[in-house]
């Protein structure tokens, strides 16, 4: 139905029963000081729905789609089966919402269930929650959660952690008193020294990344060892395809678990919606935000589902919630439980190995080329640093008008790194599409 906008009659009667006889609208904003009130946001005339149509249409053909991307950072680009985008556009699993009542709700919480399922079979962890916004708001969840489960306020966080992860961390907690302490990486892992040398009784949690914001591969079995020993947890933010090939957090030690799961089904999109996940040992399952799907009998024995273990109030109890963040992302959850689904235990091994092995022949052609250097120092999944002999944005916008994206120049994030770039290449990625990126990018240097 087309908007109609108020009459001036209508309008003086609305002003009217908010007690403004004058009629004048600007009454209503008097307590707004002047100089807030000089902004214009400029919008232009009104436009028919064909033109409004037409313009967006031109906006969006702006967009970069046809890139060929080795850019990384958290979100990749992984392959999409269709049927991901088949099944989740029916209307039962698109309009469902918040599924507090089981009795209208099981196709949902089924679903919800399943998902949590196969998120303890990937991390091998005993419990997982329905999601939660994206991959840095599960972090700072389950450093809240240490912080609530053990009574302490200081977080040690790996300098390896996604920078972008870590920002969102100090955004959340900007009014809480948390003692945040940052260690070093050391050979591309996560500074042994560095975390123990901090440690102590005041620690409520270690906070890690398996791979690391550089692609780097690390076992950290002797870092949990080291933070239990004190009384504190290990939170692990993982990357889901790597958890193919890679040792499980549980096998590590972990204690939370978290990660982005963008990768399992979701496609790229500036801003989101992502996903994130979280898993964590049975014992700390009531100290866990967000929303959690149980498996149950009805009076007639039937196999049912609802949301377990906490009620809707723990989520909005003010400063005593165990999460304030109450929407659900539970459709990013469908469609990852069906990418699970669909390509099995086999798949995201097979997922991950392609995507390792064909990172290990872009190494090998970038480190063919005059003045690049493929950093080494430590294993690494589908991601590495290159150090290049120029400023990787002047690269990248070389690059960018031949439809390619060579990477994430590390300078944006880390001081000492201006001339570094972080390349991902995943299962998508052909040989001919390295073999390119290799040939551009020496170009670029070099002509």
């Amino acid at each position: 139905m087309s908007y109609i906008a108020h009459s001036e009659k209508d309008k003086k009667e609305m002003l009217s029963a908010l007690g403004i006889r004058s009629g004048d609208i600007d009454e209503l904003f008097k307590g707004i000081p002047e100089s807030f009130k000089k902004i214009s946001i400029d919008l232009p005339e009104g436009r028919s729905e064909f033109e409004i149509e037409e313009y967006l249409k031109g906006l969006a053909g702006k967009n970069a789609t046809e890139l060929v991307t080795f850019v990384g950072g958290g979100f990749y680009d992984h392959y999409i089966p269709a049927a991901i985008d088949a099944l989740v556009s029916r209307q039962e699993f698109y309009s469902a919402y918040t599924p507090y009542q089981p009795e209208a709700s099981q196709g949902t919480l089924q679903a919800m269930y399943e998902y949590q399922s196969l998120i303890c079979r990937l991390t091998s962890m005993e419990a997982a929650n329905a999601s939660l916004y994206d991959g840095g708001t599960a972090l700072y969840e389950a450093a809240m959660m240490a912080v609530r489960i053990t009574g302490r306020k200081k977080i040690i966080m790996g300098g390896g952690v996604n920078p972008i992860y870590r920002k969102m961390m100090y955004s959340y907690t900007t009014n809480l008193s948390i003692d945040f302490v940052e260690t070093e990486v050391s050979h591309g892992q996560s500074s042994r020294g560095g975390i123990k040398k901090h440690l102590d009784e005041e620690t409520a949690a270690v906070i890690v990344q398996n791979p690391n914001f550089f692609g780097a591969i690390d076992d950290h079995s002797d870092i949990a060892e080291a933070a239990h020993a004190s009384g504190a947890l290990m939170i692990e933010s993982v990357y889901p395809i790597a958890l193919g090939v890679l040792k499980t957090p549980k096998e590590m030690g972990a204690d939370i678990v978290t990660g982005e799961g963008q990768s399992l089904g979701i496609p790229l999109s500036f801003g989101g919606p992502y996903l994130g996940f979280m898993a964590v040992r049975k014992k700390f399952v009531r100290k866990m935000p967000g929303r959690i799907a149980g498996r149950t009998k009805d009076s007639s024995g039937r196999d049912g589902f609802v949301l377990t273990l906490q009620a809707r109030e723990q989520h909005i109890r003010r400063e005593k919630a165990t999460s304030n963040i109450c929407s659900n992302e539970a459709l990013c959850a469908l469609r990852a439980l069906i990418y699970m689904c669909l390509i099995g235990k086999e798949g995201i091994k097979n997922v991950a190995e392609l995507s390792r092995a064909k990172s290990e022949y872009a190494k090998t052609q970038l480190g063919k080329i005059k003045g690049v250097e493929v950093k080494r120092s430590s294993p690494t999944f589908n991601e590495f640093v290159v150090k290049l002999p120029k400023d990787p944005n002047e690269v990248i916008g070389k690059l960018i008008p031949k439809k390619i994206a060579p990477g994430f120049p590390l300078k944006r994030y880390y001081k000492n790194m201006d001339n570094y770039l972080l390349v991902a290449v995943t299962e998508k990625r052909t040989r001919q599409e390295i073999d390119l990126l290799a040939k551009e990018l020496e170009s670029a240097l070099w002509n």
